[in-house]
Protein backbone atom coordinates (compact mmCIF):
# COMPACT_ATOMS: atom_id res chain seq x y z
CA UNK A 1 0.00 0.00 0.00
CA UNK A 2 1.27 3.70 -0.28
CA UNK A 3 0.25 7.32 -0.09
CA UNK A 4 0.19 9.70 -3.07
CA UNK A 5 1.74 13.12 -2.39
CA UNK A 6 1.61 16.20 -3.85
CA UNK A 7 3.52 19.84 -3.70
CA UNK A 8 2.63 22.97 -5.02
CA UNK A 9 5.25 25.53 -7.32
CA UNK A 10 7.02 26.63 -4.14
CA UNK A 11 8.18 23.23 -3.61
CA UNK A 12 10.19 20.29 -4.88
CA UNK A 13 9.33 16.81 -3.85
CA UNK A 14 12.13 14.34 -3.78
CA UNK A 15 11.23 10.42 -4.14
CA UNK A 16 14.17 7.95 -2.98
CA UNK A 17 13.90 4.40 -4.35
CA UNK A 18 10.80 2.63 -5.72
CA UNK A 19 8.87 -0.89 -5.85
CA UNK A 20 11.35 -2.50 -7.80
CA UNK A 21 14.39 -1.82 -5.96
CA UNK A 22 15.15 0.79 -7.55
CA UNK A 23 17.88 3.66 -5.56
CA UNK A 24 17.75 6.36 -7.91
CA UNK A 25 16.13 9.56 -6.81
CA UNK A 26 12.89 11.44 -8.69
CA UNK A 27 12.72 14.99 -8.39
CA UNK A 28 8.55 16.55 -8.91
CA UNK A 29 8.01 20.35 -8.91
CA UNK A 30 4.49 21.30 -9.04
CA UNK A 31 2.69 17.75 -9.18
CA UNK A 32 2.05 14.97 -6.87
CA UNK A 33 4.18 11.40 -6.51
CA UNK A 34 3.00 7.71 -5.59
CA UNK A 35 4.86 6.97 -2.30
CA UNK A 36 5.34 2.86 -1.46
CA UNK A 37 5.11 2.47 2.40
CA UNK A 38 8.12 0.79 3.81
CA UNK A 39 9.86 1.41 0.42
CA UNK A 40 9.59 5.00 -1.23
CA UNK A 41 11.36 7.91 1.53
CA UNK A 42 9.46 10.95 0.16
CA UNK A 43 11.35 14.37 1.30
CA UNK A 44 10.70 17.97 0.24
CA UNK A 45 12.87 21.31 -0.27
CA UNK A 46 12.30 24.73 -0.67
CA UNK A 47 11.67 26.45 -4.13
CA UNK A 48 10.82 29.98 -2.57
CA UNK A 49 13.49 32.69 -2.67
CA UNK A 50 15.15 33.74 0.31
CA UNK A 51 16.10 37.11 1.11
CA UNK A 52 19.66 37.21 2.48
CA UNK A 53 21.70 40.16 3.99
CA UNK A 54 25.30 39.88 3.87
CA UNK A 55 27.27 42.09 6.59
CA UNK A 56 30.93 42.95 6.36
CA UNK A 57 31.85 44.89 9.29
CA UNK A 58 35.49 46.88 9.15
CA UNK A 59 36.81 45.11 5.90
CA UNK A 60 39.59 46.89 4.67
CA UNK A 61 39.94 48.21 0.96
CA UNK A 62 43.02 47.92 -1.37
CA UNK A 63 43.83 51.70 0.10
CA UNK A 64 43.77 50.18 3.95
CA UNK A 65 40.69 52.34 5.14
CA UNK A 66 38.19 50.05 6.98
CA UNK A 67 34.58 49.81 6.05
CA UNK A 68 31.48 48.56 6.46
CA UNK A 69 29.58 47.28 4.00
CA UNK A 70 25.81 45.45 4.00
CA UNK A 71 23.45 44.28 1.16
CA UNK A 72 20.62 42.29 0.13
CA UNK A 73 20.60 39.19 -2.31
CA UNK A 74 17.80 37.39 -3.61
CA UNK A 75 18.53 33.69 -3.75
CA UNK A 76 16.38 30.78 -4.90
CA UNK A 77 17.24 26.97 -5.22
CA UNK A 78 17.08 26.11 -9.22
CA UNK A 79 14.71 24.07 -10.30
CA UNK A 80 16.70 22.31 -13.45
CA UNK A 81 17.06 18.52 -12.42
CA UNK A 82 21.01 18.53 -12.41
CA UNK A 83 21.28 21.79 -10.52
CA UNK A 84 18.52 20.59 -8.22
CA UNK A 85 20.18 17.60 -7.29
CA UNK A 86 23.33 19.66 -6.27
CA UNK A 87 21.16 21.57 -4.13
CA UNK A 88 19.50 18.09 -2.60
CA UNK A 89 22.71 16.84 -1.56
CA UNK A 90 23.86 20.16 -0.12
CA UNK A 91 20.88 20.95 1.66
CA UNK A 92 18.42 18.35 1.65
CA UNK A 93 16.90 17.87 5.21
CA UNK A 94 18.15 21.04 6.47
CA UNK A 95 15.70 23.76 7.62
CA UNK A 96 15.73 27.26 5.63
CA UNK A 97 17.46 28.64 8.42
CA UNK A 98 20.69 26.78 8.07
CA UNK A 99 20.30 26.91 4.09
CA UNK A 100 20.52 30.60 4.74
CA UNK A 101 23.12 30.58 7.17
CA UNK A 102 25.79 28.65 4.62
CA UNK A 103 24.55 30.92 1.34
CA UNK A 104 25.20 33.91 3.35
CA UNK A 105 28.72 32.81 4.23
CA UNK A 106 29.62 32.70 1.04
CA UNK A 107 28.62 35.67 -0.05
CA UNK A 108 29.99 37.28 2.58
CA UNK A 109 33.29 35.73 1.94
CA UNK A 110 33.08 36.73 -1.72
CA UNK A 111 32.78 40.17 -0.16
CA UNK A 112 35.00 40.81 1.59
CA UNK A 113 37.40 39.52 -0.88
CA UNK A 114 36.02 41.61 -3.42
CA UNK A 115 36.42 44.77 -1.22
CA UNK A 116 40.42 44.38 -0.43
CA UNK A 117 40.58 44.85 -4.34
CA UNK A 118 38.60 48.27 -4.83
CA UNK A 119 39.28 51.93 -3.20
CA UNK A 120 36.99 53.85 -1.28
CA UNK A 121 36.02 55.53 -4.28
CA UNK A 122 35.44 52.76 -6.29
CA UNK A 123 32.83 51.03 -3.76
CA UNK A 124 31.19 53.87 -3.20
CA UNK A 125 30.64 55.81 -5.75
CA UNK A 126 29.88 52.86 -8.41
CA UNK A 127 28.08 50.42 -6.77
CA UNK A 128 26.10 48.98 -9.27
CA UNK A 129 29.94 47.95 -10.10
CA UNK A 130 30.57 46.78 -7.28
CA UNK A 131 27.54 44.43 -6.88
CA UNK A 132 27.77 43.28 -10.31
CA UNK A 133 31.05 42.38 -9.70
CA UNK A 134 29.93 40.23 -6.51
CA UNK A 135 27.28 38.67 -8.55
CA UNK A 136 29.80 37.52 -10.89
CA UNK A 137 32.34 36.01 -8.79
CA UNK A 138 29.64 34.39 -6.23
CA UNK A 139 27.37 32.95 -8.95
CA UNK A 140 29.82 29.78 -10.02
CA UNK A 141 30.33 28.82 -6.17
CA UNK A 142 26.36 29.17 -5.42
CA UNK A 143 25.83 27.65 -8.55
CA UNK A 144 27.74 24.54 -7.55
CA UNK A 145 25.57 24.34 -4.67
CA UNK A 146 22.33 24.53 -7.17
CA UNK A 147 21.90 28.11 -5.61
CA UNK A 148 20.57 30.74 -7.68
CA UNK A 149 21.58 34.29 -7.52
CA UNK A 150 18.22 36.29 -8.45
CA UNK A 151 19.74 39.70 -7.44
CA UNK A 152 22.06 41.55 -5.18
CA UNK A 153 22.86 45.07 -4.28
CA UNK A 154 24.67 47.19 -2.13
CA UNK A 155 22.91 48.86 0.50
CA UNK A 156 25.10 50.76 2.95
CA UNK A 157 28.58 51.62 2.80
CA UNK A 158 29.86 53.65 5.75
CA UNK A 159 33.07 54.21 7.81
CA UNK A 160 34.20 54.48 11.50
CA UNK A 161 36.62 57.32 10.50
CA UNK A 162 34.69 59.76 9.16
CA UNK A 163 36.67 58.87 5.20
CA UNK A 164 33.17 59.01 3.62
CA UNK A 165 32.21 61.86 5.14
CA UNK A 166 35.64 63.80 3.99
CA UNK A 167 34.98 62.66 0.19
CA UNK A 168 31.51 64.24 1.08
CA UNK A 169 33.02 67.36 2.14
CA UNK A 170 35.05 67.21 -1.16
CA UNK A 171 32.31 66.50 -3.45
CA UNK A 172 30.95 70.47 -1.69
CA UNK A 173 33.51 72.25 -2.26
CA UNK A 174 33.79 70.74 -5.72
CA UNK A 175 30.10 71.50 -6.61
CA UNK A 176 30.92 75.48 -4.77
CA UNK A 177 33.79 75.48 -7.25
CA UNK A 178 32.04 74.88 -10.16
CA UNK A 179 29.37 77.08 -9.73
CA UNK A 180 32.18 79.57 -9.08
CA UNK A 181 33.36 78.33 -12.67
CA UNK A 182 29.66 78.12 -13.96
CA UNK A 183 29.95 82.17 -12.72
CA UNK A 184 32.99 83.44 -14.28
CA UNK A 185 32.63 81.15 -17.08
CA UNK A 186 29.26 83.21 -18.08
CA UNK A 187 31.07 86.50 -17.23
CA UNK A 188 33.69 85.08 -19.86
CA UNK A 189 30.53 84.30 -22.46
CA UNK A 190 28.80 87.84 -22.04
CA UNK A 191 32.38 89.53 -22.62
CA UNK A 192 32.89 86.79 -25.61
CA UNK A 193 29.39 87.87 -27.31
CA UNK A 194 30.03 91.68 -26.46
CA UNK A 195 33.20 91.35 -28.65
CA UNK A 196 31.35 88.98 -30.95
CA UNK A 197 28.95 91.99 -31.57
CA UNK A 198 31.68 95.10 -32.09
CA UNK A 199 33.56 92.05 -34.54
CA UNK A 200 30.20 91.83 -36.52
CA UNK A 201 29.70 95.56 -36.79
CA UNK A 202 33.66 96.14 -38.02
CA UNK A 203 33.10 93.05 -40.46
CA UNK A 204 30.35 95.21 -41.85
CA UNK A 205 32.46 97.86 -42.25
CA UNK A 206 35.07 96.41 -43.52
CA UNK A 207 33.05 94.56 -45.76
CA UNK A 208 31.42 97.79 -47.17
CA UNK A 209 35.44 98.80 -47.58
CA UNK A 210 36.27 95.48 -49.75
CA UNK A 211 33.72 95.90 -52.35
CA UNK A 212 34.88 99.15 -52.86
CA UNK A 213 38.17 97.89 -52.96
CA UNK A 214 37.27 95.01 -55.55
CA UNK A 215 35.50 97.57 -57.84
CA UNK A 216 38.49 99.77 -58.16
CA UNK A 217 40.72 96.16 -58.10
CA UNK A 218 38.67 94.90 -61.11
CA UNK A 219 38.40 98.81 -63.16
CA UNK A 220 42.34 97.67 -62.81
CA UNK A 221 42.33 94.14 -63.66
CA UNK A 222 40.28 95.12 -66.93
CA UNK A 223 43.13 97.56 -68.21
CA UNK A 224 45.57 95.01 -67.32
CA UNK A 225 43.73 92.05 -69.41
CA UNK A 226 43.43 94.67 -72.23
CA UNK A 227 47.20 95.90 -72.41
CA UNK A 228 48.28 92.25 -71.95
CA UNK A 229 45.70 91.35 -74.79
CA UNK A 230 47.38 93.91 -77.31
CA UNK A 231 51.17 92.84 -76.27
CA UNK A 232 49.95 89.55 -76.93
CA UNK A 233 48.92 90.17 -80.45
CA UNK A 234 52.28 92.09 -80.65
CA UNK A 235 54.28 89.71 -79.75
CA UNK A 236 52.60 86.77 -81.44
CA UNK A 237 53.13 88.47 -84.76
CA UNK A 238 56.70 88.83 -84.00
CA UNK A 239 57.30 85.19 -82.93
CA UNK A 240 55.52 84.75 -86.13
CA UNK A 241 57.93 86.76 -88.25
CA UNK A 242 60.78 84.82 -86.25
CA UNK A 243 59.57 81.27 -86.85
CA UNK A 244 58.64 82.15 -90.37
CA UNK A 245 62.54 82.63 -90.68
CA UNK A 246 63.63 79.86 -88.60
CA UNK A 247 61.56 77.59 -91.21
CA UNK A 248 63.47 79.01 -94.24
CA UNK A 249 66.67 79.25 -92.60
CA UNK A 250 66.37 75.24 -91.41
CA UNK A 251 64.93 74.32 -95.08
CA UNK A 252 68.65 75.89 -96.39
CA UNK A 253 70.84 74.04 -93.51
CA UNK A 254 68.40 71.11 -94.43
CA UNK A 255 70.14 71.40 -98.31
CA UNK A 256 73.66 71.88 -96.84
CA UNK A 257 73.38 68.58 -95.10
CA UNK A 258 72.00 67.00 -98.57
CA UNK A 259 75.14 67.98 -100.09
CA UNK A 260 77.75 67.09 -97.29
CA UNK A 261 75.96 63.81 -96.82
CA UNK A 262 75.97 63.55 -100.84
CA UNK A 263 79.92 64.34 -100.63
CA UNK A 264 80.53 61.99 -97.74
CA UNK A 265 79.03 59.42 -99.49
CA UNK A 266 81.57 59.69 -102.22
CA UNK A 267 84.54 60.16 -99.84
CA UNK A 268 83.61 56.98 -98.82
CA UNK A 269 83.63 54.93 -101.78
CA UNK A 270 86.62 56.03 -102.35
CA UNK A 271 88.55 55.32 -99.16
CA UNK A 272 87.15 51.78 -99.72
CA UNK A 273 88.33 51.70 -102.86
CA UNK A 274 91.79 52.62 -101.24
CA UNK A 275 91.70 50.21 -98.55
CA UNK A 276 91.15 47.68 -101.06
CA UNK A 277 94.22 48.43 -103.20
CA UNK A 278 96.17 48.62 -100.13
CA UNK A 279 95.21 45.71 -98.49
CA UNK A 280 96.13 43.98 -101.91
CA UNK A 281 99.33 45.56 -101.94
CA UNK A 282 99.72 44.18 -98.25
CA UNK A 283 99.30 41.05 -99.33
CA UNK A 284 101.73 40.72 -102.31
CA UNK A 285 104.67 42.98 -100.89
CA UNK A 286 104.19 41.68 -97.12
CA UNK A 287 101.81 38.20 -96.46
CA UNK A 288 102.70 36.36 -99.41
CA UNK A 289 106.67 36.72 -98.82
CA UNK A 290 105.71 36.92 -95.06
CA UNK A 291 104.29 33.22 -96.12
CA UNK A 292 107.54 31.82 -98.18
CA UNK A 293 109.34 32.92 -95.47
CA UNK A 294 107.62 31.28 -93.07
CA UNK A 295 107.26 27.66 -95.30
CA UNK A 296 111.28 27.85 -95.55
CA UNK A 297 112.00 28.24 -92.09
CA UNK A 298 109.58 25.47 -91.35
CA UNK A 299 111.66 23.25 -93.60
CA UNK A 300 115.02 24.22 -92.49
CA UNK A 301 113.71 23.43 -88.52
CA UNK A 302 112.52 20.10 -89.75
CA UNK A 303 115.72 19.34 -91.61
CA UNK A 304 117.54 20.16 -88.32
CA UNK A 305 115.51 18.54 -86.10
CA UNK A 306 116.09 15.28 -88.19
CA UNK A 307 119.87 15.81 -88.07
CA UNK A 308 119.96 16.00 -84.52
CA UNK A 309 117.62 13.08 -83.98
CA UNK A 310 119.97 11.01 -86.67
CA UNK A 311 122.89 12.25 -84.73
CA UNK A 312 121.54 11.31 -81.44
CA UNK A 313 120.46 7.65 -82.69
CA UNK A 314 124.63 7.09 -83.95
CA UNK A 315 125.85 8.91 -80.94
CA UNK A 316 123.60 6.26 -78.85
CA UNK A 317 124.74 3.28 -80.71
CA UNK A 318 128.46 4.44 -80.70
CA UNK A 319 128.12 4.71 -77.10
CA UNK A 320 126.19 0.94 -76.29
CA UNK A 321 128.94 -0.74 -78.75
CA UNK A 322 132.44 1.26 -77.29
CA UNK A 323 129.89 -0.18 -73.74
CA UNK A 324 129.78 -3.43 -75.48
CA UNK A 325 133.02 -3.61 -75.90
CA UNK A 326 134.71 -1.91 -72.88
CA UNK A 327 132.94 -5.16 -71.20
CA UNK A 328 134.26 -7.59 -72.91
CA UNK A 329 137.63 -6.15 -72.26
CA UNK A 330 136.59 -6.29 -68.74
CA UNK A 331 135.47 -9.28 -68.74
CA UNK A 332 138.52 -10.72 -70.64
CA UNK A 333 141.00 -9.23 -68.37
CA UNK A 334 138.73 -10.91 -65.21
CA UNK A 335 139.20 -13.86 -66.64
CA UNK A 336 142.82 -13.65 -67.14
CA UNK A 337 143.28 -12.31 -63.46
CA UNK A 338 141.21 -15.33 -62.13
CA UNK A 339 143.33 -17.68 -63.90
CA UNK A 340 146.09 -16.12 -62.77
CA UNK A 341 145.22 -16.23 -59.61
CA UNK A 342 144.22 -19.84 -59.54
CA UNK A 343 147.15 -20.91 -61.59
CA UNK A 344 149.42 -18.98 -58.60
CA UNK A 345 147.37 -20.82 -56.07
CA UNK A 346 148.21 -23.94 -56.95
CA UNK A 347 151.98 -23.36 -57.34
CA UNK A 348 151.92 -22.22 -53.56
CA UNK A 349 150.07 -25.19 -53.05
CA UNK A 350 153.54 -27.45 -53.96
CA UNK A 351 156.04 -25.16 -52.67
CA UNK A 352 157.43 -25.91 -49.22
CA UNK A 353 157.63 -23.57 -46.53
CA UNK A 354 161.29 -22.65 -47.73
CA UNK A 355 160.00 -21.65 -50.72
CA UNK A 356 156.83 -19.46 -49.13
CA UNK A 357 159.34 -17.70 -46.59
CA UNK A 358 161.43 -17.15 -49.55
CA UNK A 359 158.29 -15.17 -51.74
CA UNK A 360 157.36 -13.04 -48.30
CA UNK A 361 161.05 -11.97 -48.16
CA UNK A 362 161.05 -10.85 -51.53
CA UNK A 363 158.07 -9.49 -51.33
CA UNK A 364 158.63 -7.01 -47.75
CA UNK A 365 160.98 -5.06 -49.57
CA UNK A 366 158.41 -3.88 -51.88
CA UNK A 367 155.97 -3.74 -48.77
CA UNK A 368 158.91 -1.54 -46.91
CA UNK A 369 159.14 0.61 -49.94
CA UNK A 370 155.09 1.44 -50.17
CA UNK A 371 155.32 1.77 -46.33
CA UNK A 372 158.16 4.49 -46.50
CA UNK A 373 157.00 6.18 -49.57
CA UNK A 374 155.37 8.82 -47.70
CA UNK A 375 158.65 9.00 -45.12
CA UNK A 376 160.21 9.78 -48.53
CA UNK A 377 160.46 13.41 -48.30
CA UNK A 378 161.05 13.36 -44.31
CA UNK A 379 164.83 14.62 -43.74
CA UNK A 380 164.81 13.31 -40.29
CA UNK A 381 162.74 11.65 -37.52
CA UNK A 382 163.50 12.41 -33.92
CA UNK A 383 162.01 10.06 -31.22
CA UNK A 384 161.61 11.51 -27.97
CA UNK A 385 161.51 9.59 -25.05
CA UNK A 386 162.47 9.95 -21.71
CA UNK A 387 163.60 6.69 -21.14
CA UNK A 388 166.23 5.06 -23.32
CA UNK A 389 164.10 1.49 -23.38
CA UNK A 390 161.41 3.03 -24.49
CA UNK A 391 162.84 3.54 -28.12
CA UNK A 392 163.54 -0.55 -28.21
CA UNK A 393 159.84 -1.48 -26.99
CA UNK A 394 158.60 1.03 -30.12
CA UNK A 395 160.38 -1.65 -32.30
CA UNK A 396 158.86 -4.49 -31.21
CA UNK A 397 155.62 -3.12 -31.31
CA UNK A 398 156.69 -2.49 -35.39
CA UNK A 399 157.77 -6.04 -35.22
CA UNK A 400 155.31 -7.73 -33.39
CA UNK A 401 152.59 -5.92 -35.63
CA UNK A 402 154.14 -6.69 -39.24
CA UNK A 403 152.98 -10.55 -39.77
CA UNK A 404 149.36 -9.55 -39.11
CA UNK A 405 149.41 -6.69 -41.45
CA UNK A 406 151.14 -9.26 -43.92
CA UNK A 407 148.73 -12.11 -43.66
CA UNK A 408 146.20 -9.04 -44.28
CA UNK A 409 147.69 -8.57 -47.36
CA UNK A 410 149.04 -11.90 -48.94
CA UNK A 411 147.23 -14.24 -46.62
CA UNK A 412 150.59 -15.55 -45.15
CA UNK A 413 150.86 -16.46 -41.91
CA UNK A 414 154.35 -15.47 -40.96
CA UNK A 415 153.77 -16.71 -37.05
CA UNK A 416 154.23 -20.01 -38.89
CA UNK A 417 157.75 -19.62 -39.60
CA UNK A 418 160.59 -20.44 -37.06
CA UNK A 419 162.82 -18.02 -37.81
CA UNK A 420 160.63 -15.09 -37.69
CA UNK A 421 158.87 -16.37 -34.26
CA UNK A 422 162.93 -16.02 -33.01
CA UNK A 423 163.19 -12.88 -34.08
CA UNK A 424 159.72 -11.43 -32.98
CA UNK A 425 160.15 -13.36 -29.91
CA UNK A 426 163.71 -14.23 -28.83
CA UNK A 427 162.79 -15.42 -25.51
CA UNK A 428 161.13 -18.57 -27.14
Amino acid sequence: MGNCHTVGPNEALVVSGGCCGSDGKTYVVGGWSWAWWLITDIQRITLEIMTLQPKCEDVETAEGVAITVTGVAQVKVMVDNELLGYACEQFLGKSVIEIKSVILQTLEGHLRSILGTLTVEQIYQDRDRFAALVREVAAPDVGRMGIEILSFTIKDVYDKVEYLSSLGKSQTAAVQRDADIGVAEAERDAGIREADCKKEMMDVKFQADTKMADSKRGLEMQKAAFNQEVNTKKAEAQLAYELQAAKEQQKIRLEEIEIEVVQRKKQIIIEEKEIDRTEKELIATVKRPAEAEAYKMQQLAEGQKMKKVLTAQAEAEKIRRIGEAEAGSIEAIGKAEAEKMRLKAEAYQHYGDAAKTALVLEALPKIAAKVAAPLARTNEIVILSGDGGRVTGEVNRLLAELPVSVNALTGVDLMKIPLLQKMINPQA
